[in-house]
C-alpha cells in the first residue's frame, strides 16, 4: 500500500472511531438522564426511641425492609434510655451528616421541637413515627414542619384496650392506670383512652389512681404495692407501656393477687406473651410497628423524588387485642415485637 493510501485509511479510520465514542458517549449521558436506576440514593437516618427494644427492633425491619425495595439507605441509631438529653446529640450528629430525610421517634414532645427545627432549616425532610412533637397536628397545630406523623392513634389504643380490660374485670369494679411520664405523647394519650373508657361505664368502673414510673418496672412496682396496700379490692391495672405493666405484674404477684386482678398490658414484645401464657397479665395491646416503618420510608423516599401530592400529614396505623383464647392465631402472632 502507497504512503498516500494508508495515511488516507489512517485518516478514515480515526474518523470512524471518533464517531463511534460520540455515539457512545450521547448515549451514555441518555441513559443517565433518564435512568431511574442511576439516580442519587437516598440517605435516611431513624432514630428510634431507645435501643434494644422489640418494638423499635420491629419497626427498624419494616423500614428496612422498605428500603431495600426502594434502593435507599437506612441509617439507624438510638439513645440508651427513652431521653431527650441523650437523643438530642444524636439528631445533631444526624444533622452533620447532611441526610436526606429523618424519621424519629421523638423521647419528648417538647424538647425535641428545637433540634428537628434545625434538621428541617438544613434541608432534611422530617417524619415523626410512632410518637410527635407538638400536639401531633402537623396541618393545623403549632408545628407544622414536619412531613408526617405515622403512627397509633394512641387515644383510640387507649380506649380499646381500657373496654378490654372493663370486659375482663365483669364490667364493675375499680382501675388503676400505671404510666411512664406525662411528657410523652404517646403514653398521655393512651391514659386519655383508657379514662374514657372508664367515663363512658357511668360509675359502674372508677379510677383509683395514676402512677408514673418514668419507665422503670422496679419503680412501676413499688407504686402499685402501694396502691393495693390502700385499695384492698382493686379490679384491674392498666399498664400504659410494657415496664409499666411487667412491674404492676410483679407487684399483684408479690401480694398472691395473680388471676384476681386483672392486667392489660399496653405493647407486646415477646415476654408479654409469655407473662399472658402464664397468667401474669391478662390482655397485650399490639400495634404494628412494621407497618410504621414501611410506610415511613416510603414517605421519606417518595417526598425526596417530589412525589407529594398523595402524602397525609397523619397517618394511622392499627391495633391487635391479644388474650389467651388468641394468642396462637396467625394475626396474633404476627403482631407479636420480636428483636430479632
Amino acid at each position: 500500500m502507497g504512503e498516500r493510501a494508508w495515511q488516507s485509511q489512517r485518516i478514515r479510520r480515526r474518523e470512524l472511531l471518533a464517531g463511534a465514542v460520540a455515539s457512545a458517549t450521547g448515549a451514555l449521558l441518555l441513559s443517565c438522564n433518564n435512568s431511574p436506576t442511576t439516580s442519587k440514593k437516598e440517605v435516611i437516618a431513624l432514630i428510634k426511641g431507645l435501643q434494644d427494644d422489640p418494638f423499635y427492633a420491629t419497626m427498624q425491619r419494616g423500614a428496612q425492609q422498605k428500603a431495600n425495595e426502594l434502593n435507599a439507605t437506612l441509617l439507624v441509631s438510638a439513645p440508651a434510655r427513652f431521653d431527650a438529653s441523650l437523643q438530642i446529640p444524636i439528631v445533631n450528629a444526624v444533622i452533620a451528616k447532611k441526610v436526606d430525610a429523618l424519621l424519629i421517634a421523638a423521647c419528648d414532645k417538647e424538647a425535641l421541637i428545637k433540634p428537628l427545627k434545625r434538621a428541617y432549616d438544613a434541608g432534611i425532610k422530617v417524619i415523626s413515627v410512632d410518637t410527635f412533637i407538638g400536639d401531633g397536628d402537623y396541618a393545623h397545630g403549632p408545628v407544622t414542619f414536619p412531613l408526617s406523623y405515622i403512627g397509633s392513634d394512641n387515644v383510640e389504643g387507649g380506649r380499646i384496650g381500657g373496654i378490654a380490660l372493663i370486659k375482663a374485670i365483669g364490667g364493675r369494679g375499680k382501675i388503676y392506670i400505671q404510666n411512664v411520664r406525662t411528657s410523652i405523647s404517646t403514653n398521655a394519650q393512651r391514659e386519655q383512652g383508657c379514662r374514657e373508657a372508664i367515663q363512658a361505664t357511668n360509675g359502674a368502673v372508677t379510677l383509683v389512681g395514676v402512677g408514673y414510673d418514668n419507665d422503670a418496672s422496679a419503680i412501676a412496682a413499688q407504686q402499685t404495692a402501694a396502691v393495693l396496700q390502700r385499695i384492698s379490692d382493686l379490679s384491674g391495672v392498666f399498664g400504659a407501656n410494657t415496664f409499666s405493666a411487667e412491674g404492676a405484674a410483679q407487684a399483684i404477684k408479690n401480694a398472691n393477687k395473680q388471676g384476681l386482678i386483672k392486667v392489660a398490658s399496653f405493647d407486646a414484645p415477646e415476654q408479654a406473651i409469655v407473662d399472658l401464657r402464664n397468667s401474669a397479665i391478662d390482655l397485650v395491646i399490639a400495634q404494628k410497628p412494621a407497618d410504621i416503618g414501611r410506610i415511613a420510608v416510603d414517605y421519606a423516599v417518595k417526598a425526596l423524588q417530589g412525589q407529594t401530592s398523595d402524602l397525609k400529614k397523619r397517618v394511622v396505623t392499627g391495633y391487635v387485642i391479644i388474650d389467651k383464647t388468641n394468642v396462637d392465631t396467625p394475626e396474633a402472632q404476627d403482631a407479636i415485637y420480636k428483636n430479632a
